[in-house]
């Protein structure tokens, strides 16, 4: 199993990727690390707020699938999250200082990049968990050009 930096695994850039780094991955599974440092995007004085908890979430489907899509000689490419269920946190924000673990399950992925994904959460005293659906399309060009309108159906025309 080879384990590439974060940076290599998310279309994100800069301080929009949120994750430390990729500890374990499998075909279902992966488990992120993060430390909520000051100074970092999103953290304020109490730490980073629970709600943010949802962007890890999905920042580490799109690791899981950047591990994926590497591991078979393709090239990261972005992806979409379409929305989440049931997201619910026992702390409103994690502190400074605290090492999360972010843990994402694939429960469903079709060939046209549709996924859904139970999601958590955990450091010492907290605890966050959320479904979450995601879109990652082959080419994912049409969907990010604004100048294109999508039909009733999504797809980009």
């Amino acid at each position: 199993m080879t384990i590439w930096p974060i940076e290599k695994l998310l279309p994100h850039a800069g301080r929009m990727i949120l994750l430390d780094r990729v500890v374990t991955w499998e075909a279902e599974r992966i488990v992120c690390e993060r430390t909520v440092r000051r100074g970092d995007a999103l953290v304020n004085a109490t730490g980073l707020p629970a709600w943010a908890g949802v962007e890890l979430m999905a920042q580490a489907i799109a690791a899981w699938n950047g591990c994926q899509v590497l591991a078979a000689g393709g090239l990261v490419r972005p992806g979409f999250l379409l929305g989440t269920r049931a997201y619910r946190a026992d702390v409103d924000a994690f502190p400074l200082g605290a090492k999360l673990a972010i843990e994402t399950v694939r429960s469903f992925h079709d060939e046209d990049g549709m996924g859904a994904f139970a999601c958590r959460i955990d450091a010492p005293g907290m605890h966050a968990e959320a479904r979450l659906t995601v879109f990652s399309p082959p080419d994912p060009t049409p969907y990010l050009d604004p100048r294109n309108s999508l039909d009733s159906k999504g797809t980009p025309s």
